[in-house]
């Protein structure tokens, strides 16, 4: 489950915005950067449920839990989803909100509880 490809009409038109500019200045080129860190934002976080279990990644690093470590799902406060552990930890699913919890059971295969 990763982020719609259609957040990256914003990142191009940032990058559209900020070339005048990079031309200004040889460190300018620098500012592109920006849009590159976002571009490789939308393409790389997200989660992956597989058989081995719950894949949460991040711009640089990824995680795995294996399905019998998952206590379950918690809903945050502006309807943002946690996966707490057996060991009582918590763990951020980027990019999922409460209205993705029907999908979320459905995609792993009844180990998540549909609400």
């Amino acid at each position: 489950m990763r982020m719609s490809r259609i957040a990256l009409v914003p990142v191009l038109f940032l990058t559209i915005c900020v070339l005048p500019v990079t031309v200004g200045s040889p460190w300018a080129w620098l500012l592109m950067a920006v849009p590159l860190a976002l571009a490789a934002w939308v393409f790389r976080v997200g989660v992956d449920l597989g058989d081995d279990g719950v894949t949460v990644r991040s711009l640089v690093a990824r995680r795995t839990i294996a399905w019998p470590d998952v206590a379950g799902i918690r809903v945050g406060e502006r309807a943002d989803l946690w996966l707490v552990t057996t060991a009582g930890t918590q763990l951020q699913l980027p990019v999922l909100r409460a209205r993705d919890l029907p999908r979320l059971a459905a995609l792993s295969g009844g180990r998540i509880p549909a609400p």
